[in-house]
């Protein structure tokens, strides 16, 4: 139980997946982040528990561990329908339209699918919340961090995407502070 509190809150700060590794940095923009940033979370909770179950109950016995990506990838397409339908059941008013391309190319899900098929069910669990968890919070403090800068006078220079990667530096640098978190 100890490692899956750990994992959990390593996957949401210390190893953010959007922010501390490079997995997931295709969805930085408004304004559709928080309709990417939750269905995005949903995604992970699903796929890494699942995917740890397909790894261990037919890739490991079958001795077919070289084809993880090839069958996780495939496994992302019916998990970001699903994820999208839920959305739209729980809330109607979010635009959802034209993010199911950006959810099935989710690098973050699909890297942490990857991490997790080398551990324990509890690893896998948490890092499948955690990093669903540090997904959302990292798109959420991004997307307020860009309404700030809106409404600042920036230097022409900085306008557009120069701000938009200074901001996801300075997002990355917050999240790196939390590095050793957790370690004795």
């Amino acid at each position: 139980m100890i490692e899956f509190i750990l994992t959990l809150l390593s996957a949401a700060l210390v190893n953010n997946l959007l922010l501390g590794l490079p997995l997931g940095a295709d969805a930085l923009r408004q304004p559709r982040s928080q309709a990417l940033a939750m269905a995005s979370s949903a995604m992970l909770v699903s796929a890494v528990p699942l995917a740890w179950l397909l790894d261990r109950l037919l890739l490991t016995p079958l001795g077919l561990g070289a084809l993880r990506l090839f069958l996780f990838l495939p496994l992302l397409a019916p998990l970001a329908w699903l994820a999208l339908r839920l959305l739209a059941q729980l809330r109607p008013t979010l635009p959802s339209h034209g993010l199911w391309p950006l959810l099935l190319g989710n690098g973050a899900a699909l890297g942490a699918m990857l991490l997790a098929s080398a551990n324990s069910f509890w690893h896998a669990l948490g890092l499948g919340i955690g990093g669903g968890l540090g997904f959302w919070l990292a798109l959420t403090l991004f997307d307020d961090l860009l309404e700030q800068v809106e409404q600042t006078d920036v230097p022409a220079p900085f306008k557009g995407t120069p701000m938009l990667l200074i901001c996801a530096g300075l997002m990355g640098l917050a999240f790196l502070g939390f590095n050793g978190f957790g370690t004795t």
